[in-house]
């Protein structure tokens, strides 16, 4: 391997020697330390018995000791990413998971070989014993000096992974990872040792001597992380949110409430597990996403390119997570997404509706300019003024909808967007005065748009038109609603009646509707379909409802059928509709 760099970092900032196990845990200067920020201990028995298996078929060849070539043969168990604190510990950045294991293997020989007298097992013993404990001058373990801590802030049961490693003892009422670990261990070198007694005092040698770790040890953690980003394709990265646990962490530390700290992290990670979904990153990560816009706009900030979450909050030694109504602020801006999550009903029906229809938006964007709103105009109970969030959430929607028709895709929107974001913090009214539509392009592109399916406007306009009708009902949010052809693909398949092929997939043929029902109805002529859309019995007697989507319902119950003509009036007259909502909404130039 060429160390002369790696993944674009100079040798000249990284320390990197390959070692064995032996070498680098029994080094006097290996004092390790699993950080706060990182995350408890995660290993299955499935890790475990892979580990286990992967170092006997390494060890013994073919099942024979003898094949073993003890100058030569080496097994790589990866790299180990640190840097050293101001305190002069190595802080674990990449490699904790791994380390904590093997730490409890050795523990597990350390155990076993104490009850043994010959002077193979003896020696053993001892060069575990350096591996575990730290040594004094004379190069004897002292055991109450661990080779290893841990700060982890969320894991509760690290007490007991020291009190493993110091005593070698676990009981029945222990079930922490860290107790099943060590007891699968225990359990694994007792079968070993029953099945191949002649073989045992080579296994832990050769674990020790021949099995290869990389310690690679940074400059900083800034660079340990880095790097650690560029080699971990195999676990789940750290987190932006785990580096800024680590700032609360410390902040709260210094305040002497470090546990109250712990508990109101912990309840806020379970209210971003239920409500946020995160692709990449952590849910956690998206309410820090969410609140940086409100910091952003504070600042002043209208440049378009956005910095990397973690960048933004490191700035001034993270100041931001220093000030102490910042966990606050990420509480209530949670709780705020929570109550929109369940449809709240300290929100009225109609901005419930509103939100409802801006879930189906083109893009996430509306979600950090609400997010702003709300964290500037929330009163001391965390509630909004009613009937202006109702008219905020209705001008953004008109022009959210409305620019993705002009200028598609979330990028765009941050020339519009940002300044508002601005606007907002300082009790100026949301215009978007600079980007009015003009109303004869707004009409021809909306008349000559492709509304397919995969087209995300297609599904935010068919949304926005359910709910402009004031008879539609508020759906539970986490509805599941497809598109829906009036018109069936497989009428025309089968009829041809469609002059023009392109009302197929014309605005004027599609709605919203419940997916089961979508299933159910989706190959029927319109005849047919009137049934599924306003419910009926089966043949055993089974009711099976119909859909909550107003319009369905009302064109089921005054047409007979549903034809060409239907297409081209509706298309017609959603678009119409939509341009009056921008004239309404005072964003028609």
């Amino acid at each position: 391997m060429d160390y002369t760099s790696v993944g674009g970092f100079e040798m000249s900032k990284l320390n990197i020697d390959q070692q064995t196990i032996k070498e680098l845990f029994s080094n006097k200067k290996s004092d390790f330390l699993i950080p706060d920020y990182q995350r408890p201990y995660a290993w299955e028995e499935s890790e475990c018995q892979t580990l286990w298996d992967d170092i006997f078929v390494f060890a013994f060849p073919e099942n024979d000791y003898t094949k073993f070539d003890s100058d030569n043969d080496e097994y790589f168990l990866g790299p180990i990413v640190t840097f050293k604190n101001e305190q002069g510990k190595l802080e674990i950045i990449d490699g904790q998971q791994r380390l904590t294991t093997l730490m409890l293997l050795l523990r597990a020989f350390y155990s076993k070989f104490g009850n043994m007298k010959d002077q193979y097992a003896v020696k053993t013993s001892e060069d575990i014993s350096t591996c575990i404990w730290k040594t004094n001058e004379f190069g004897q373990p002292d055991k109450n000096r661990l080779k290893i801590d841990s700060e982890v802030s969320t894991d509760d049961d690290k007490e007991e992974f020291l009190s493993i490693l110091k005593t070698g003892i676990v009981d029945g009422s222990q079930k922490s990872k860290y107790a099943r670990t060590y007891r699968f261990f225990q359990e694994k070198i007792n079968e070993f040792l029953q099945e191949y007694p002649a073989y045992f005092a080579y296994l832990p040698t050769r674990i020790l001597n021949n099995c290869i770790l990389l310690p690679i040890e940074a400059e900083s953690q800034d660079t340990a992380l880095r790097i650690f980003s560029t080699l971990n394709d195999r676990g789940k990265p750290l987190s932006d949110t785990d580096i800024f646990k680590a700032q609360f962490y410390k902040h709260y530390s210094g305040l002497g409430k470090k546990d109250e700290f712990i508990g109101r992290w912990k309840d806020l990670e379970a209210v971003c597990e239920d409500i946020f979904a995160a692709p990449s990153g952590s849910p956690m990560d998206e309410l820090f996403t969410r609140y940086m816009y409100f910091e952003r706009a504070k600042q002043g900030i209208k440049n378009t390119t956005t910095e990397a979450l973690r960048k933004f909050y490191e700035k001034d030694s993270y100041a931001i997570l220093k000030r102490n109504e910042t966990l606050d602020n990420l509480e209530c801006l949670a709780e705020f997404w929570r109550k929109v999550s369940v449809q709240d009903e300290k929100f009225s029906d109609r901005v419930l509706k509103k939100l409802f229809v801006l879930n189906y938006a083109p893009n996430g964007m509306w979600t950090y300019l609400v997010s702003v709103y709300y964290m500037q105009y929330r009163d001391s109970d965390g509630l909004l003024n009613e009937e202006k969030f109702y008219d905020f959430l209705d001008k953004i929607t008109a022009f959210i909808f409305g620019y993705a028709f002009i200028r598609p895709g979330v990028n765009a929107l941050r020339s519009p967007v940002y300044p508002e974001m601005i606007n907002i913090v300082s009790n100026l009214p949301v215009t978007f005065s600079g980007y009015k539509f003009e109303e004869d392009n707004v009409k021809s592109i909306m008349r000559s748009y492709a509304f397919t399916n995969g087209r995300p406007i297609t599904k935010s306009i068919l949304a926005w038109w359910a709910y402009s009708n004031q008879e539609q009902e508020l759906m539970p949010i986490e509805a599941n609603l497809e598109i829906e052809h009036i018109y069936s693909k497989k009428r025309q398949e089968n009829e041809n009646s469609l002059k023009e092929k392109s009302s197929l997939e014309s605005l004027g043929n599609k709605a919203l509707l419940e997916k089961n029902i979508n299933i159910r109805a989706s190959d029927y002529r319109f005849t047919d379909k009137i049934k599924y859309y306003q419910g009926y019995t089966s043949a055993n007697g089974k009711l099976k409802s119909g859909t909550k989507v107003y319009e369905l319902l009302k064109i089921s119950n005054e047409k007979s059928d549903y034809t060409e003509q239907d297409i081209v009036e509706r298309k017609e007259e959603i678009i119409e509709g939509f341009l009056q909502y921008l004239r309404d909404n005072e964003l028609i130039g």
